[in-house]
């Protein structure tokens, strides 16, 4: 039986290592052929105060702030499930509908507090197109499962490696375009 092709891109690797920066680039460089999301840093004052979901078709909402309200923990900061359900995920399903490359930037802690992205991720791999998404290094059981797909490779984003990996992504999708 011939090995299942690697239709999937995953990119991991330590905070700061540049994982959104990869996506951000990659989706630059595919144009109108993506959809989905990438998350960005929220800043006040030059402290960090959450993060924004953005999506490649404009739209935004708070994924977690610090001092937010209700909702899950992680550290200091307070996930905005309605944000991820409302804007990350509905850009995943339009995505996968549209048949283009999608784009998810994170599969992380944070997301994974809401059922409906756990459902949107596993239809975007299951889906016939492409997924390009970053996903977090430490073990979690949803995501070590993602990660063992046979048609999912895995690359580590590191300082020395980040300049050329978005290259290294888009001729992994060259077949998919």
């Amino acid at each position: 039986m011939p090995a299942m092709p690697q239709k999937n891109v995953l990119i991991t690797g330590p905070p700061g290592a540049g994982k959104t920066t990869v996506i951000q680039k990659v989706a630059e460089a595919l144009g109108e052929r993506e959809g989905g999301f990438y998350t960005t840093e929220l800043k006040v004052g030059g402290q960090r105060t959450g993060f924004n979901i953005n999506t490649l078709n404009g739209k935004t909402a708070p994924l977690a702030v610090v001092r937010g309200g209700v909702g899950p923990r992680v550290g200091r900061y307070v996930v905005n499930l309605v944000g991820i359900d409302q804007v990350a995920v509905p850009s995943i399903l339009h995505a996968i509908s549209d048949a283009k490359v999608v784009m998810i930037d994170e599969i992380g802690k944070m997301e994974l507090y809401s059922v409906a992205f756990r459902n949107a991720v596993h239809r975007a791999f299951s889906a016939p197109g492409p997924v390009v998404a970053t996903i977090m290094e430490r073990q979690n059981e949803f995501c070590d499962e993602i990660k063992r797909r046979p048609d999912v490779v895995l690359l580590h984003v590191s300082l020395e490696n980040r300049d050329e990996m978005p290259g290294m992504v888009l001729e992994r999708l060259r077949s998919y375009l």
